[in-house]
């Protein structure tokens, strides 16, 4: 399943494409007709009007080789979901297209993870930011319910990228208090050093995107996300404040609450 979404005309493109695979040496994924995407670019065609050509410089690729995002999760076998930000950061070059409207991309911030498992999730947030007031700085992260061993469980990843410091907080060495609904995400995390705030708001920038059904070999509306949401960030190390910044547009993603999706 392929998506596209623009911002601020809102206009959404959707393809299902029978035929996909991933690149078993690397980053990477195609779709026949539609996607070819590595480390370094990324080509989409989602119908005769919409796509996106783009080529990928100075990655700002994750550092840490022991462990993803999804930290000590990521070794766990058996999960439904696993989440890894391993690009968060980089320059765009290349263009899109959005109903015959050609948009240039030269310049553009770049952001990409990799999200896996064997199923969706009933429920989800998510958010990514990096076009911040202070400094060159990006924001991720990925949380909801799910199961381990039987036991209900509702873990968050938060991922912050301050320049070169990478900071990545999840279970079990890290806590989040999510608060997600109603066009708010709210998130407080604490580990033995760091405290992240964040708070968000869709700002009237959402639409509703598909998500993948496997087992129907289709898709149904059950994401809301903003495009160009508002995100305030706070990052104290052992009390002393790292970073206080703001950003416009954000990406805030959580399932559809009732009535709200087709």
């Amino acid at each position: 399943m392929i998506a596209l979404a623009s911002h601020p005309s809102g206009r959404v493109h959707t393809a299902i494409v029978d035929r996909a695979g991933g690149d078993p040496d690397g980053v990477g994924v195609w779709a026949e007709g539609a996607v070819a995407a590595s480390d370094g670019a990324l080509r989409l065609q989602v119908g005769p009007d919409a796509g996106l050509h783009a080529t990928l410089h100075r990655p700002a690729k994750w550092s840490r080789r022991a462990l993803g995002g999804s930290g000590l999760a990521q070794v766990v076998p058996g999960l439904g979901q696993y989440w890894h930000p391993w690009a968060m950061g980089g320059v765009a070059q290349g263009e899109a297209m959005f109903g015959g409207v050609r948009v240039p991309l030269d310049g553009m911030n770049v952001y990409a993870e990799k999200n896996w498992g064997r199923n969706f999730p009933e429920r989800w947030w998510w958010g990514q930011a990096d076009a911040f007031d202070a400094g060159d700085v990006c924001v991720a992260f990925a949380g909801g319910p799910m199961r381990v061993a039987g036991l209900p469980l509702t873990p968050t990843l938060v991922t912050v990228r301050l320049g070169e410091r990478l900071i990545a907080l999840a279970p079990p060495f890290a806590c989040t208090a999510a608060d997600v609904g109603g066009g708010t995400w709210r998130l407080r995390t604490r580990s033995a050093s760091y405290t992240i705030e964040l708070e968000g708001e869709d700002a009237d920038s959402s639409v509703t995107l598909p998500v993948p059904l496997p087992d129907r070999v289709a898709v149904q509306p059950h994401s809301r996300q903003a495009l160009a949401g508002r995100l305030s960030v706070i990052v104290r190390r052992r009390g002393r404040t790292l970073l206080r910044a703001q950003s416009r547009l954000a990406g805030l993603e959580r399932e559809c609450e009732e009535g709200e999706c087709g």
